[in-house]
């Protein structure tokens, strides 16, 4: 079973997100695959954005935690860099630097 250490990197959790994902049985899931459930995150997590900020809601759609949607939409990024073989770390401090030097208006 895969753990998590305390206070992990971001190569941590890639680590446990790949190790979870062949764990239980889930190493086979296409990349299209992959991403179709994130996008389904994506939207839970804006349902449940919206929920908290006291938007209009359908009452009868599912119920859905902001924290735990962040979290699967999480996981489902993390499975998808380790499926494109990105180092999400080095990615993010690379996208960073180019960040850094755009002009925001």
């Amino acid at each position: 079973m895969p753990t998590l250490k305390n206070n992990p990197t971001l190569a941590d959790f890639q680590r446990y997100v790949a190790e979870m994902v062949e764990e239980r049985g889930f190493v086979k899931e296409s990349l299209p695959e992959v991403f179709m459930l994130f996008l389904e995150e994506c939207g839970e997590m804006a349902k449940a954005a919206r929920k908290s900020h006291g938007l209009k809601i359908d009452e009868t759609s599912q119920k859905y935690h902001l924290d735990h949607e962040i979290a699967d939409v999480f996981i489902y990024l993390l499975d998808i860099a380790n499926k494109c073989g990105v180092d999400l770390e080095k990615a993010f401090r690379e996208k960073e630097e180019i960040n850094k030097e755009r002009t925001w208006k």
